[in-house]
This record gives C-alpha cells, sequence and structure tokens, in this order.
C-alpha cells in the first residue's frame, strides 16, 4: 500500500510506501527536505502537514512540541504517512546542487587499513557496475548485519572513482557500530548501505577561494573535494588546514605534502595539537581554528570555508572566522548528530551551520 505525497512550494507529488518517513521518500525522489539528526529529536526537519493524515512516530517533544502538533506540524525524519498528505517545507534551490536520488548499494569489502592508531580506511567494491553517483563532501548511511542500526560516514574517494568506495572510520569508545568495523568487519565480508545525503558540497558557481579546516576522520570529506575540484582543473587557491593530537594521528599527510609540492594553488598546514618533548614535530602546533588564525592573519574575507570535524573543532572554528570577518553565508558543516548533540542547544543565529 502507498500513499501521494505533495510538497509545497515545489508542487511535486511522490508516492510514499506504507511506514516510510516523509523524509526517506523524499531524499529517494531526489528532493532534498532539511535535515540533520534523523532521530526526531533535533527538529531541523519539521514541516507543516496542509492536508491529510500523518503519524508523528518517534518525534520527540523536544523538537515537536503538543501545542506544535496541534497546529499540523511534524518531524518528515519520524512522520509516516495515514492517507493522501501536502506538506509545506522550507526548501531552498542551490546553483551547484545536483539532483541525485537515494538509492540502496551492495558490495564486498575490498581493503581494510589502519590508518592510525585509531582510524581504519575501509574500502568497498560495488555490485553495481555504475557505482553509485554523489558529490564530493557528501555521505552513506551503513547497515550492521543485525538490519537495525546503521551509521553515517562521508565518502573519502573522489567521485570519479566511483566504483569503490572509502570511508575513513574513527573507534568510538562503547561505539556499536565502530566496534563491529575495527573489532569484526573482515575483507571479503558482504555490506550494504544507502546513499548519497547531504548537502555539504563546493560551492564552485561562486568562483571563490576555498578553505577546508578539518580533524580527526573529519578529512574524509575534504580529501574527497580537493581531489575533485584538482581533477577538474580548478585554478582558485585551496587550502587544507587539518589538526590531530598527535603526529601518529595525522593521516594522508605526505600525500598531501606532494599534492601541494605539485599544485601552487593548494596549500597544506597539519596541526599538532598535543605538545610532546622531543617528538621530532616541526610543523605547527595548536588547534584547527588556531592554525587557521595564524595564517590567515586573523583576516578570512574572500573565501568559502568547509569545516569537518568533532563538534567542539567545529565550534571553535566558527568562532574563529566570524572573528576574522567570515559569516554564515560563506561557512558550510557536515555534522552527524547524536541525540545528544541535538538535544543542546542551537543558536537561532545560525540557520545553515
Amino acid at each position: 500500500m502507498s500513499y501521494q505525497l505533495t510538497i509545497e512550494p515545489l508542487g511535486r507529488t511522490i508516492e510514499v510506501k506504507e511506514g516510510q518517513t516523509i523524509l526517506d521518500a523524499s531524499l529517494r525522489a531526489g528532493l532534498h527536505l532539511p535535515h540533520a539528526c534523523c532521530h526526531g529529536v533535533c527538529g531541523t526537519c519539521k514541516v507543516q502537514v496542509m492536508d491529510g493524515e500523518i503519524g508523528h512516530g518517534e518525534a520527540t517533544i523536544f523538537a515537536l512540541m503538543d501545542i506544535e502538533r496541534e497546529e499540523q506540524k511534524c518531524l518528515a525524519c519520524c512522520a509516516t504517512l495515514l492517507s493522501d498528505v501536502t506538506i509545506d517545507a522550507d526548501i531552498e534551490e542551490d546553483p551547484d546542487a545536483l539532483v541525485l536520488p537515494v538509492q540502496d548499494f551492495e558490495g564486498v569489502v575490498s581493503r581494510i587499513t589502519d590508518l592510525t592508531p585509531t582510524i581504519k580506511g575501509v574500502w568497498v567494491r560495488l555490485d553495481n557496475p555504475q557505482g553509485i553517483v554523489f558529490q564530493a563532501g557528501q555521505y552513506i548511511n551503513l547497515n550492521m548485519p543485525d538490519g537495525q542500526t546503521r551509521r553515517a560516514f562521508s565518502l573519502a574517494n573522489s567521485p570519479s572513482e566511483n566504483g569503490e568506495i572509502e570511508l575513513n572510520i574513527r573507534s568510538v569508545p562503547g561505539g556499536k557500530v565502530t566496534g563491529w568495523i575495527h573489532q569484526a568487519l573482515k575483507v571479503g565480508d558482504r555490506v550494504d548501505f544507502s546513499g548519497p545525503y547531504g548537502r555539504f558540497f563546493v560551492r564552485k558557481s561562486a568562483q571563490l577561494p576555498s578553505l577546508f579546516l578539518a580533524g580527526g576522520s573529519g578529512l574524509s570529506s575534504p580529501k574527497s573535494m580537493i581531489a575533485d575540484l584538482i581533477a577538474a582543473g580548478s585554478l582558485q587557491p585551496l587550502t587544507l588546514i587539518y589538526g590531530a593530537r598527535s603526529r601518529d594521528e595525522l593521516y594522508y599527510h605526505e600525500e598531501f605534502e606532494k599534492l601541494a609540492a605539485l599544485h601552487p594553488n593548494f596549500t597544506y598546514i597539519a596541526a599538532i595539537s598535543g605538545a610532546v618533548e622531543g617528538d621530532g614535530w616541526s610543523g605547527a602546533r595548536g588547534f584547527v581554528h588556531e592554525a587557521a588564525k595564524a595564517h590567515f592573519n586573523n583576516d578570512f574575507r574572500g573565501q568559502k570555508a568547509y569545516l569537518c570535524g568533532p563538534p567542539v573543532m567545529i565550534d571553535a572554528c566558527i568562532t574563529t572566522l566570524m572573528q576574522g570577518r567570515l559569516f554564515e553565508r560563506d561557512i558550510y558543516t557536515e555534522r552527524f548528530f547524536s541525540a545528544a548533540d541535538a538535544l543542546q542547544v542551537r543558536s537561532p543565529l545560525f540557520k545553515t551551520i
């Protein structure tokens, strides 16, 4: 059984299966609704029901208050259709966004490498001969064998290398999915996932210098984005500032140094935040935002900034960028929300970041 969902102001009508959420059906039809946590706790995907009946699913009272339910609002990530429905959604057009419907994929783990003591590189060769079409910076949702649990991981490979995907996965203490990946997953295992997801991609039409700020396994998205830009022959200045606690937690360090030597428009700066006497590190010390502030002399005007990493790093970078006269319209982040993250208060000043 299925129902018809009409999305205003687009005037598009799509089919929604029984039990399928509004968000999942929309993404699979190539229609991007604003969303973040996908667990019914952050409220980013809130839409207005204009006509028809819906079920609220697991939407929390924190994200969708009783008075909002009475006003016929719902969370697209949880809501399912009980009849044909019309919604009004806050959809913004982006000239750089490709229309890429979310699809399901299967493949075989072809390689696993220890990139650092806490981060593994996992490569999956896809069954689909066409591979996955995505924009550099987007992510996939990887499914665990239990068929119930999934987690989001950024694609680290270039979009031109789409027959085999690369994921950079940090071990999270007590993490169910990362524990499975780090301890049980092996070469030859079959896995499945869905994608691509996300609105984290380079705004190429702006024709402005790009600044990438990354920490830990957050390097995966900038790695893909920079490779894509260089392959396309971009002549705009590209700067990557990548941070880790220690030298052994920096990965692809030598590769980025070689890339910078080959391409004059690409600058690479690695920063170590954990000072260890006698570690032999001669590069920048301190946190990512501190290295960025020093390199640009606290003036970030004329940049498009792309931030990917731990929430604390992203928050510190946003503060530094804005103090250096770069504002919301030029700052883009990729945040993977846990329920705890999503319940934190977010400033209404920041609509997109």
